[in-house]
């Protein structure tokens, strides 16, 4: 129960720190819109943030942390505060010079990797990507230092900073865009220098509060720990099993740069859509449970561990469920009233709504894999969710082959979602197996719950749609209005079906809220 307690505070932090941070990336992305609207600056640009964005959700983002906390959660255990400080010192140290070296390589291999990524660019569109790629990739040594920080403030239980680091990134680069932009001579390298700022901002944001928590950056610490290789162990795996997700947002975009030009945008602002319920809710409550499960499954406790996971997993699918039918249902309205204003046009609207109701089919699955592959970094198992990833990966790419095709940039997007589908599967199967069982009857019932109360509000905000058509091109306040309404309609009888069939879940989503 302490456990669920601490699981439930933590994800009500990260999850309203995040509530904000994407807030603000929507506005950032509203003001990039409005800027660049979907073309040959946006492409580039996307594409060129995309890469040192994939290192960081490869390298830092959850990655880190899963090798990270469970290695410096046993130190605590076993050698006590001090042992586990020096080993945060020595990977502090050893880490700011591999991403010093990572750095200086990308900013010299810039064209080879824009060539992989983006195939499909040439001439002028190439060399704009290449330079902003150049500007841009110093930023992963700021964020997986980031990352680091958020590992070790998790395991000593402090979670707001690091979940709020994000919004100094948005802050920054809408900063940039409103008073650096104008005074370039290529306004996109504004944007660009912006995203430079936002990393150093973040990172400032760490510091005061590790100095809280007794870590001393002044202080000698070894090198090399010795823990370091263990970490490195499981660090090397987790590379793909925590981040299979991103490496197939990745072979989306170099799949679209192959297609109509907009592709890559269209299909950036529509994972920008589902990052929103997936960065609140599901990478925040594996965040929030990654330090509960490594717990139990040191003290050998398999009994907590898999009642922990079956909590984890009806809070997800209790929010992303529903989330996945509303963003099917108003994928038009929300693409129009986040985007559809300056040259982004009503095609635009439509081509992302187009991707976005593909990315939303695979909404829970992106979010259980969270909870599944945090479950078995508790466990210190790291082959398991590698070799599912790599079927995944290769899934992904022969479906995106297949469908772009017959559904252009939608394919891209859908084969996305059965890649992460086929992984959650994949993952829980072994998963099963290796606890001898996943309490799947609460699961089950819950989810099971969960569908009916998602289809009634999906059926009745279709209704609610059809007596109040969204009107584009008009007022943004009209928009604004009607979405809103639209949403609260689907809260209203999303909740009224819960309390009547899943009392409990309504009870931990309260409880969350006022433990934060």
């Amino acid at each position: 129960m302490d456990e669920k307690r601490n699981v439930t505070r933590a994800a009500g932090i990260i999850g309203l720190a995040t509530l904000l941070s994407r807030i603000l990336g929507f506005v950032r992305d509203m003001v990039i819109a409005w800027f660049f609207g979907a073309g040959r600056l946006s492409d580039a640009f996307f594409v060129a943030f995309r890469i040192p964005n994939l290192l960081r959700r490869l390298f830092a983002e959850g990655t880190l942390s899963m090798a990270f906390v469970p290695v410096f959660t046993e130190q605590m255990t076993r050698y006590g505060r001090e042992e586990a400080f020096a080993l945060a010192g020595s990977a502090l140290r050893m880490l700011s010079v591999i991403l010093a070296g990572i750095s200086v390589a990308g900013i010299v291999a810039a064209p080879w990797i824009v060539e992989v990524v983006a195939p499909g660019f040439e001439g002028a569109k190439f060399a704009l990507t290449v330079t902003l790629t150049r500007i841009m990739f110093p930023y992963i040594f700021f964020i997986c230092l980031v990352a680091l920080c958020m590992g070790i403030l998790n395991a000593l239980g402090h979670f707001a900073a690091p979940a709020l680091a994000p919004v100094f990134l948005n802050l920054a680069m809408i900063g940039a865009i409103l008073f650096i932009a104008p005074h370039v001579k290529t306004p996109v390298f504004g944007l660009a220098a912006g995203v430079l700022i936002g990393g150093a901002l973040q990172l400032a944001l760490q510091v005061p509060f590790l100095v809280r928590k007794g870590i001393r950056f002044w202080q000698k610490a070894p090198l090399l720990h010795p823990a370091l290789k263990k970490i490195a162990i499981l660090m090397g795996p987790a590379v793909f099993g925590a981040a299979v997700y991103q490496v197939n947002i990745l072979v989306g975009t170099l799949l679209a740069s192959l297609l109509q030009e907009g592709s890559v945008s269209y299909l950036y602002y529509a994972d920008r859509l589902v990052q929103f319920p997936l960065g609140i809710f599901a990478i925040s409550t594996s965040v929030a449970v990654l330090p509960s499960l490594s717990r139990q499954a040191s003290a050998g406790d398999f009994t907590a561990l898999t009642d922990t996971f079956a909590y984890a997993m009806n809070l997800i699918f209790f929010i992303t469920i529903p989330a996945m039918a509303g963003l099917i249902v108003l994928r038009q309205p929300i693409v129009g009233l986040l985007f559809m204003r300056g040259a982004f046009d009503a095609e635009s609207m439509r081509l992302t709504a187009y991707a976005l109701f593909y990315y939303s089919v695979g909404l829970w699955a992106f979010s259980a894999v969270r909870i599944v592959v945090s479950t078995f970094y508790a466990l210190q198992d790291t082959k398991t969710p590698v070799k599912m990833a790599t079927y995944s990966i290769i899934a992904n790419i022969g479906l995106g082959i297949i469908l772009m095709g017959p559904l252009e940039h939608g394919g891209l997007a859908l084969a996305t979602s059965l890649g992460s589908m086929l992984n959650f599967l994949l993952l829980t199967a072994v998963l099963q197996k290796r606890l001898g069982g996943l309490h799947w009857k609460k699961i089950v019932v819950s989810a099971g719950k969960t569908v009916i109360s998602s289809i009634i509000m999906g059926a009745g905000l279709v209704l609610w749609t059809g007596c109040f058509p969204p009107e584009y091109g008009g007022s943004d306040l009209s928009l604004l209005i009607n979405v809103f309404s639209a949403i609260a309609a689907g809260i209203i009888i999303y909740t009224a079906c819960s309390l009547v069939l899943q009392r409990g879940e309504v009870k931990a989503l309260i409880s969350m809220v006022k433990r934060s």
